[in-house]
């Protein structure tokens, strides 16, 4: 977090399920007290974890979040998985004897509307969504007062997620793309990761603005008006991947890299690892 922020990052994007808001606090308490930065130069996010994806866990959690936080409010308040889960404090997911996650029913309307009392009570400037499909996002739009201001949705090359994109731009919701790089982790995902930085049309068109295909992928996205929160410890990377605002790419490479698109089936965030949860009837990704 120290070497992002001295490279030029304000936008600090975190939630509760990440077990680092503490962290991510004592930092911004530490930039605030010597004068670094002021509490108004960043834009702090953090998110609503499934468990709290219920009317009378909603204030609950953002609360937790805040004394995490060392923060009086967020810039932005995300509902991090349309899909709630029983809520016990000893553990993140409770399973049944079977090891499927326990999951309780999800009415987002009631969700949404106790997200709009916090911006009402000043701990969160705006709300948002992530993860939600169209479908549930329409629901959502019907019956608020404060629209969603943001959905953050994977979106990287070979998943660009096109449809879900040009839904929320007609919608007037800010797009924000997680995983842009391709959300190394897994053996899928780091498969994935090495076909992304290994790809021909991605290589040769870093070699043309003699940039690295990362800052290519990250490029893209910022062209199409998209929010984007590459992950990354290691400094010299996370110095890379904000060294993306001295160049444009060109229409044709535009094209090119549009073609790189393999739809769904290079999705790599599905939450399939939580057994038990694509059964919800608020699975998104169906």
């Amino acid at each position: 977090m120290e070497a992002a922020f001295k490279n030029g990052y304000r936008h600090f994007d975190t939630a509760y399920s990440y077990k680092n808001e503490n962290i991510v606090g004592k930092v911004i308490e530490r930039w605030i007290s010597r004068g670094i930065v002021k509490r108004e130069d960043l834009f702090i996010t953090t998110k609503l974890p499934m468990a709290g994806v219920h009317p009378i866990r909603v204030e609950m959690f953002l609360n937790k979040s805040l004394r995490n936080l060392g923060l009086d409010y967020v810039d932005l308040y995300l509902i991090d998985f349309p899909v709630c889960t029983k809520y016990d404090d000893t553990k993140d997911f409770p399973t049944n004897e079977d090891g499927d996650i326990l999951t309780e029913d999800t009415d987002h309307v009631a969700v949404w509307k106790k997200m709009e009392e916090q911006v009402h009570f000043g701990k969160a400037r705006a709300i948002g969504l992530s993860n939600f499909s169209k479908e549930q996002i329409s629901r959502i739009l019907e019956n608020a007062e404060i629209k969603p201001a943001t959905s953050q949705i994977e979106s990287h090359l070979y998943f660009q997620n096109n449809e879900l994109v040009h839904f929320c731009k007609e919608k007037g919701i800010s797009v924000v793309a997680y995983s842009p790089l391709g959300s190394p982790g897994t053996s899928q995902k780091q498969k994935q990761m090495a076909e992304l930085m290994s790809d021909e049309v991605i290589v040769d068109i870093a070699k043309k603005y003699s940039k690295s295909p990362a800052q290519i992928m990250l490029r893209f996205l910022i062209q199409r008006g998209f929010g984007v929160i590459p992950k990354s410890v290691n400094p010299s990377r996370i110095k890379e991947n904000i060294d993306i605002f001295n160049f444009e790419l060109d229409e044709n490479d535009i094209a090119k890299l549009k073609q790189l698109n393999k739809g769904d089936v290079a999705k790599v965030n599905d939450r399939k690892e939580l057994k038990g949860l694509s059964t919800h009837p608020e699975y998104p990704f169906k």
